[in-house]
């Protein structure tokens, strides 16, 4: 996200005593954006209890493009990778990104396939479900947030950022309003290409219950 705009959050959470978490998103995301996810799992299995260690309020290691370069190109087991990590974190929640009613995929599939994915992917070692659709499409959220709802795991929408005459305020807000209805226990603020510039209070003026839990990304 926009390193400017997250500094100011970050100050003044600090003047107000605020407890600052921070996920790691290294072994997914940073996997994914520098080597096109293909980091092999004998490579990430030595600095997980390193990690483990820290105090991160959870670790992305799983969701995106990792569940298709695993099978595609490193020719490795993508469930055997996830358990493997689980064993070696046992105190830092595991967290996934999943799109939504395309699971891990390039194409929509049906309910009773999400279900059942999202309640191996809880059962194999996934804590917390970060469920986005890139045209931030509410109806592509419900069967996901239902299905993590089900397996007991922490459920965090994320609202994908951009800047355009129909992406306004309200539009945001609505979404979130939307998400929140469904269930999500957080909201993450994913501002891929760093265009987000206020500091988050004065972007959602009079939500503060709504925006308790919010992760920007």
């Amino acid at each position: 996200g926009n390193q400017g705009s997250t500094w100011l959050i970050v100050k003044e959470a600090l003047l107000k005593n605020r407890p600052i978490k921070i996920t790691d998103t290294t072994l997914r995301d940073g996997n994914q954006s520098l080597w096109l996810a293909r980091l092999r799992t004998e490579d990430i299995l030595p600095i997980l209890p390193k990690m483990d260690q820290i105090g991160f309020s959870s670790i992305e290691v799983w969701g995106g493009a990792i569940f298709d370069a695993c099978l595609t190109f490193l020719k490795e087991d993508p469930w055997q990778r996830l358990r493997a990590i689980k064993e070696r974190v046992p105190k830092t929640p595991l967290q996934m990104l999943l799109r939504g009613q395309n699971l891990v995929g390039y194409r929509h599939y049906s309910d009773d396939v999400v279900h059942k994915f999202v309640k191996l992917a809880a059962k194999n070692g996934i804590d917390i479900f970060r469920i986005f659709d890139p045209l931030n499409d509410v109806r592509n959220f419900r069967t996901a947030i239902e299905a993590a709802k089900e397996a007991g795991a922490h459920v965090q929408g994320a609202v994908v950022y951009t800047i355009s005459p129909v992406h306004t305020l309200e539009h945001y807000l609505e979404i979130a309003h939307q998400l929140v209805d469904m269930g999500i226990d957080s909201l993450c603020i994913k501002d891929r290409t760093a265009l987000l510039s206020p500091p988050l209070p004065s972007l959602v003026p009079g939500e503060p219950g709504l925006f308790r839990k919010v992760i920007l990304r």
